[in-house]
């Protein structure tokens, strides 16, 4: 059975869960979550002054670590379409250099080759047409800058992915329900739109196919999540690697 991932239930799921929305994803990944941004932009670094973008930002967290990363001297934007996480992004905000506006990722508000980087955390699995959102993506990042892609997935080991899959399937949701209650069981979609997604070469793979070329794959904690990074051409190249960490 295929996931809802209508932009409108998304819309209303993410909108109701908004207020608890930082707090449930620090306590439900014991905060491995900070990690995964630290790693993603010391992995995905600035360099230069043009602009960073990140999309589905939510309530901006990894936008904000590269405000942080840069000290501030390079803009840095995120967007979602989603108005009540951008509001509690826009609190989170007193840097000049720091911009949130709303927008759909199928449909960036930008002209072509802006960005040093446009990056997503944990949201590329949620836009209704995940090729149309990375083509989006790769047409408004610079040719040679890099678009980043933290995303959950599944770890290889055998026993981790068992327990892992157990956490997540009936574990996470019922917390998470609790926590923060719904109408759309937000906690349920998780374990389902991340089931259903890529990950690993076929995910990298499909980020080539839109565009990017040397796409690589960095699984972290286990590979609970892992991070993709490729680059937008200015020639002809092609290669993949794939890097355990």
């Amino acid at each position: 059975m295929n996931v809802d991932k209508t932009g409108s239930r998304v819309q209303q799921m993410f909108g109701e869960i908004a207020p608890r929305y930082d707090f449930m994803n620090h306590f439900l990944s014991g905060g491995v979550d900070y990690y995964w941004r630290w790693r993603t932009v010391r992995k995905v670094a600035p360099a230069g002054e043009a602009p960073i973008l990140d999309v589905c930002t939510g309530t901006g967290d990894l936008a904000i670590s590269y405000l942080k990363r840069t000290g501030g001297k390079t803009q840095v934007i995120g967007a979602d379409f989603t108005h009540d996480m951008l509001k509690l992004a826009l609190k989170k905000n007193n840097s000049e250099a720091l911009n949130f506006l709303e927008a759909d990722t199928q449909q960036l508000p930008f002209a072509d080759n802006q960005f040093q980087i446009v990056s997503v955390s944990f949201g590329l699995r949620n836009v209704s047409d995940t090729r149309q959102g990375l083509k989006e993506m790769i047409r408004v990042c610079q040719p040679g800058g890099q678009v980043a892609v933290l995303e959950f997935s599944m770890p290889t080991n055998p026993l981790l992915r068992a327990g892992y899959q157990f956490y997540f399937r009936h574990i996470l949701p019922k917390m998470g329900q609790l926590l923060a209650r719904n109408r759309q069981s937000a906690y349920n979609y998780l374990p389902e739109s991340v089931s259903e997604f890529p990950y690993g070469k076929e995910l990298a793979d499909l980020m080539d196919e839109c565009g990017l070329q040397r796409t690589r794959w960095y699984p972290l904690t286990f590979g609970i999540a892992t991070l993709y990074v490729g680059t937008k051409p200015e020639l002809s190249n092609e290669g993949e690697n794939s890097v355990s960490e």
